[in-house]
């Protein structure tokens, strides 16, 4: 069985958040990720129903359908799914909303599988929601305050289970580290994958389109912006968005934003410092000297 790679990020952060990391490895000639599948996170949700109900799993025992069974079967749904849904390579990744409700059964059906968890300033999350109106079971988009505290909720349960998983199988990335210090930040995770080094994870935006490379999506939201080099552009957009009573509460509304380590009264705050070559990056995409992608998708294998 080939080794899968999960990569998640809170339920409404998958955006430009993990699109980025997902391109990024992507880019590796030992990895491919490739879009998101959707049908993944809708299976997975049949799977857990079944679980959850006591008259459905009554119902399949009595027509002797074990556990078991349905385990094995979902396991070969899955990797079915990842591997013919791109180019063949040593390591399969999949990028789908959701799964990380579902990463410590994902790691039980996959023993070689591991996961990246990708973590971001929330309120720089919700403003992103919120701008793009994003529409997410549960959340008010016209109200920062509402959003900000399901945020800090969603990603106390993620960090949780990621503990669960364990420190060996499942990596907490901050995505203000990826794109301020992609080098340092990438080495990190292709250790953790035990993946050998390549330069081209930090030249994405080259790879898009090409055989072997990146594919993107024309309907993700995020693809206007990962079509870009790593750049500071979004870092810091939510500022001066967020209403004054909200930042005055900050500290109750999100007390996730103290434990991940973002200081909730400093807007922004210092996220750390950029790397030279995403400097010259940020100042080529904001003078537009960068040249998009003449296709977004990878050429089909005959």
């Amino acid at each position: 069985m080939r080794n899968v790679v999960t990569v998640v990020g809170t339920q409404y952060q998958i955006s430009h958040c993990t699109t980025l990391m997902r391109a990024m490895l992507d880019a590796h000639p030992n990895i491919r990720c490739g879009e998101e599948t959707r049908v993944i996170p809708r299976l997975l949700a049949l799977r857990h129903g079944w679980r959850r109900s006591a008259e459905d799993r009554w119902a399949l025992d009595e027509e002797e359908i074990s556990q078991d069974m349905l385990d094995s079967a979902t396991a070969a749904f899955l990797l079915e799914v990842i591997a013919r849904h791109g180019e063949p390579a040593p390591l399969l990744c999949n990028k789908d909303p959701f799964t990380l409700k579902s990463s410590i059964y994902l790691s039980k059906l996959f023993p070689n599988s591991k996961f990246l968890l990708m973590v971001r300033d929330g309120r720089a999350s919700v403003h992103s929601m919120i701008s793009r109106q994003v529409t997410i079971a549960g959340f008010d988009l016209s109200s920062y305050r509402d959003c900000l505290s399901k945020w800090s909720q969603a990603i106390e349960v993620m960090l949780f289970q990621c503990t669960l998983v364990g420190s060996t199988r499942c990596l907490t990335i901050r995505y203000e580290n990826l794109v301020l210090q992609p080098r340092t930040t990438m080495v990190r995770v292709l250790e953790f994958l035990k993946v050998p080094w390549h330069e081209g994870v930090l030249h994405h935006e080259e790879a898009i389109g090409q055989p072997g490379g990146v594919s993107l999506s024309r309907i993700e939201r995020s693809t206007d912006q990962v079509i870009k080099p790593v750049n500071l552009e979004a870092l810091t957009r939510w500022v001066g968005h967020i209403p004054a009573d909200v930042l005055k509460d900050m500290e109750n509304i999100a007390p996730m934003l103290n434990k991940l380590g973002y200081d909730p009264t400093a807007n922004p705050p210092q996220y750390g410092q950029p790397d030279p070559e995403v400097i010259h990056n940020t100042e080529r995409v904001l003078k537009g000297d960068f040249k998009p992608p003449a296709s977004l998708k990878r050429p089909s294998q005959v």
